[in-house]
């Protein structure tokens, strides 16, 4: 017992937070493989612990980014919840060293990522019955914002109308407008020609394979022409929009 929570105090300095109730803590770091029973293990709590940190991430996404649509906080959302980023806060915070498994179960670094990533999980559920909600939000975003900084970037980096919204409204104080110029092709596969503006001035026209998909690359070509971006800057997933037509200046 006395090796026990040694663990246990050895995380909770890792994680500076102290529990009120250190059988939780308990529980969240003793996998199936060392628990007498299964729900003696962190099994249940990894999956609380996943629906928290969804909430938290979704709702700061919510409030930082509030002209995203939900299919960009989606994208954004998955990356921070994956294996691959929860692993990777797992092992900065130390956990796959105080994680509790049975004889054969790879330990430290040689741990599986899962393994890891349910361990923060479970270690977030603990927190949230032990500490509430905020408590465990505090946690979250304290011990997560580099990953959440990380994945809005990358999502960002491709996101033009995003980008020529932040800059006419940093700049002109507008918002740009999309018209539909044209569209062309069967039901199964248009292709629609957008056009943006910002205030007076209106931009190249571009044609996609959606509408979504026109907007942002005439958002993209909206940035070129204000020297927002470099006329080679990659334009991330529109390379489909080529197949639809030329880019047509008509404006």
């Amino acid at each position: 017992m006395s090796d026990v929570n040694g663990v246990l105090e050895i995380c909770q300095q890792r994680i500076s937070y102290r529990f009120n109730d250190p059988a939780l803590l308990k529980a969240a770091l003793t996998h199936a493989s060392l628990a007498d029973h299964r729900a003696d293990s962190n099994e249940r709590l990894e999956f609380l612990g996943d629906a928290v940190l969804g909430l938290v991430l979704c709702h700061a996404l919510f409030e930082r980014l509030p002209q995203a649509m939900e299919g960009d906080l989606t994208k954004i959302k998955s990356a921070v919840v994956s294996r691959r980023t929860c692993a990777q806060v797992a092992c900065r915070l130390g956990l796959p060293e105080v994680l509790r498994c049975g004889q054969g179960m790879e330990v430290g670094d040689r741990m599986p990522r899962s393994l890891a990533a349910a361990a923060l999980e479970a270690l977030i559920a603990a927190i949230y019955l032990d500490g509430g909600f905020d408590t465990a939000r505090d946690f979250i975003l304290r011990n997560m914002n580099r990953e959440i900084d990380e994945a809005v970037k990358s999502e960002h980096q491709f996101n033009f109308k995003s980008q020529l919204q932040q800059y006419a409204q940093r700049v002109k104080g507008l918002t740009p407008s999309y018209e539909l110029l044209d569209e062309k092709g069967p039901d199964h596969a248009k292709c629609f020609e957008v056009a943006v503006s910002i205030g007076s001035r209106y931009f190249p026209s571009a044609w996609g394979p959606s509408k979504k998909e026109a907007e942002q690359k005439a958002a993209w070509l909206a940035l070129v022409a204000l020297g927002e971006l470099k006329d080679d800057a990659p334009y991330g997933e529109s390379s489909a929009a080529d197949h639809c037509g030329e880019n047509d200046e008509r404006r």
